[in-house]
């Protein structure tokens, strides 16, 4: 017996990769793609490619300790990389470094981008990764996952197995931080896609 993967939820197809492992497959479809373009921000392609790799894979070997009633596996996902990139903070400041000093952003570009809005927003994108360089690794932790993966503070929370008010005041934190860095920057609205919940 064939199941449609169309109409499940992430939850339904990780109860049924119990019985049926390669229905995981529909998860990492689903995911693959928001999960690399997180983790190409943050340590760069090459190593994305790996992180990737190695969050699904631990997903699927943690898959029985995943709480069904969800039925969005994302924020579950994001924590899993969010935790495999602690063992390449050091990358990770690199990547920052570099993309302060040139302002190419190492995630593939999506195909609707547009180069002339590429270019006039280097200068800020120096800026803003020179910021986010200087962030700890828990406020850009929260701030990425909120801002860059659109997670819930909750989804961020579950995610970082931290609790929702750690989140606000990491949140809270990194946005202050990066208001007094990027003061040059009065255009830049650090608050788009960072709403108060």
């Amino acid at each position: 017996m064939t199941t449609t993967r169309a109409g499940l939820t992430d939850g339904d197809l990780i109860r049924l990769s119990g019985t049926q492992p390669e229905s995981f497959g529909a998860i990492f479809d689903r995911h693959a793609t928001a999960i690399h373009r997180y983790l190409a921000r943050r340590v760069g392609v090459a190593l994305a490619d790996d992180l990737t790799a190695e969050t699904f894979l631990t997903a699927f070997k943690s898959r029985g300790t995943y709480d069904l009633s969800r039925p969005d596996a994302l924020p579950w996902l994001y924590g899993i990389a969010a935790n495999l990139l602690r063992g390449h903070r050091r990358t990770e400041l690199r990547q920052y470094r570099a993309l302060a000093r040139t302002g190419i952003d190492p995630a593939p570009a999506a195909p609707d981008d547009r180069v002339l809005s590429r270019v006039t927003a280097a200068e800020h994108v120096r800026a803003l990764a020179g910021a986010l360089a200087r962030l700890s690794a828990g406020e850009r932790d929260v701030l990425t996952l909120i801002s860059q993966a659109q997670l819930s503070y909750p989804e961020a929370a579950r995610a970082l197995d931290i609790p929702v008010g750690t989140v606000r005041s990491r949140l809270h934190s990194a946005r202050k931080r990066l208001r007094a860095a990027l003061h040059d920057f009065p255009q830049l609205d650090l608050t788009n896609g960072i709403d108060d919940e």
